[in-house]
């Protein structure tokens, strides 16, 4: 796409036709300025076949006040509307609704509360909540579920392939196959789930880290088309950089002819006062090659310098190659610990694209809507009891219990004061049977979730820095229970609702079949 045609798909009209038809349909029925609460949620955890996500970590939210800046009608997006015809020919969209747009629609005009940008979150938590105008709510939708979901499930498979190296460096390579410009949001979320670098240049650049990378096969293939080969691509490469060494060994023979080559020219630059930084180990049995290429460098005098494992990477890849390691490095001589300690990672495809799932299931529901200044729950039901809403204007809480770790997340309506509630009574959302009671000795502290960020057309929030927001998303990993963290089977963690909003739930479901069953029906 050119430069305006991107501007003009990412602005105001990145939404969906349906959210403007609804919106013209409130300001005909005059409820479009009627105060409504949407919150945005996801319904499970990423699941990838093999393996399945307990945790996710939130992302997004410093984009879509960028987005909301950025998300207005003017002139050319009001013609483009009018433009449009209905299916006898007439304008779709009147003249009186798209005078609306042009001068009052206004995203400043919403209260957003959200959860930190870090903060690990669970399945059926509100994340980001928007209190305003139905209209607005409602058109801003797409805008902002784009815009976190892709986010959180990115950020989310980063947090897992770091905790899977046992936190060494982890380095993300997926420009070349993300989808598009997808990958400039895809490479931030990966540094705050836990990428140290990236190799997107221009990525890099906005969000303040220096890129990294290494050489490709190509460099290689270039010299020994000319009939020079490895060893003196390897010289070239040690000649332009020589403090920042890092060869691609791979190319011809891992073991017979990459490693030694590079020993080779490690022992050169040693001789002329340089620090050799690595090698790289891009196809083969990793875990296997890791150790005898470790074993090589240990005994020329290299025991320090790094080897960057990639090519199709995750978190369970990861995890097999270190029970590789553990089980096989010290039959070669080699000490498993040590080598572990000097991996490096360079994760493509699979982090990118979160293979395996690729979409998070991310919604976005009106729960309550105001009328004479007092807020009334609203009520989706599903056939799938997991699906039906949690209604009303609420309020998020994380209780951690003696340990110190997160037990529960807690959903209350708007001004309960569980702060003083003894026992505190947590419901399972669907289950009437299943629940727990947790009296003050069990309870640590009880944590806020839910941070104002746009309040009355301000803006009242500061957004960390990436930095900021990868010691919070480690604070919370650290406070989950190993259980939750499992690569294999995690956990479940408990998502709770207070007593006052399970009853609530409850008694909106009977309500509405009563007043919408059919009498003497099938």
């Amino acid at each position: 796409m050119k430069p305006d045609e991107i501007k003009w798909a990412s602005g105001a009209l990145m939404t969906d036709q349906y959210q403007l038809t609804m919106a013209q349909l409130y300001y005909r029925m005059g409820l479009h300025e009627t105060m409504a609460q949407f919150d945005h949620f996801y319904r499970s955890n990423p699941d990838y076949g093999f393996h399945k996500a307990g945790y996710c970590v939130n992302a997004g939210l410093e984009s879509i006040l960028d987005w909301l800046d950025q998300a207005v009608f003017g002139p050319a997006e009001i013609e483009y509307l009018r433009s449009q015809k209905s299916a006898t020919g007439g304008q779709l969209f009147g003249d009186d609704f798209l005078r609306w747009l042009g001068h009052d629609f206004d995203t400043k005009a919403i209260n957003l509360f959200a959860m930190p940008e870090g903060r690990v979150v669970h399945p059926n938590v509100p994340i980001h909540v928007v209190e305003g105008p139905l209209a607005i709510g409602q058109i801003i939708e797409t805008g902002l579920l784009n815009t976190a979901n892709y986010q959180i499930l990115i950020a989310t498979k980063a947090a897992r392939i770091k905790q899977s190296t046992r936190g060494q460096v982890l380095m993300e390579f997926g420009l070349r196959r993300a989808q598009s410009l997808g990958a400039i949001a895809g490479t931030r979320a990966a540094l705050i789930g836990g990428a140290d670098f990236s190799s997107n240049v221009g990525a890099s650049h906005a969000f303040g880290f220096p890129p990294k990378g290494t050489h490709a096969h190509s460099m290689v293939q270039v010299f020994m088309g000319l009939g020079e080969g490895e060893l003196a691509a390897f010289r070239a490469y040690a000649d332009v950089y020589p403090d920042d060494c890092m060869l691609l060994v791979d190319t011809i023979d891992t073991l017979q002819s990459g490693v030694p080559n590079a020993i080779r020219v490690f022992e050169e630059l040693k001789r002329k006062g340089h620090r050799p930084v690595g090698i790289r180990l891009d196809s083969g049995d990793l875990a296997h090659l890791s150790i005898l290429a470790a074993k090589m460098l240990n005994d020329a005098g290299f025991p320090d310098v790094s080897i960057v494992l990639s090519n199709d990477l995750d978190e369970l890849v990861i995890w097999q190659i270190l029970t590789q390691i553990q089980e096989e490095a010290e039959r070669y001589g080699v000490d498993p610990e040590k080598l572990i300690k000097r991996l490096v990672y360079g994760v493509g495809t699979h982090l990118i694209t979160s293979t395996g799932d690729p979409a998070l299931d991310g919604v976005y529901k009106l729960v309550a809507i105001c009328q004479d200044g007092k807020w009334i729950p609203t009520l989706k039901i599903s056939e799938n009891v997991d699906k039906t809403l949690n209604p009303g204007n609420k309020r998020v809480w994380r209780v951690y219990d003696q340990r110190g770790k997160a037990t529960a997340d807690l959903i209350t309506l708007q001004g309960e004061d569980i702060l003083n509630q003894s026992p505190l009574e947590l419901r399972h959302p669907t289950m009437a049977t299943k629940r727990r009671s947790l009296c003050r000795e069990e309870i640590d502290h009880v944590e806020k979730l839910l941070v104002p960020v746009i309040l009355d057309g301000e803006k009242v929030y500061e957004s960390p820095t990436i930095e900021q927001m990868r010691e919070t998303r480690q604070k919370d990993i650290d406070h989950l229970d190993p259980g939750v963290l499992r690569i294999m089977n995690p956990h479940i963690y408990h998502v709770s609702l207070s007593a006052k909003l399970w009853d609530l739930k409850q008694s909106l479901i009977k309500k509405a079949r009563d007043e919408n069953s059919v009498e003497g029906g099938m």
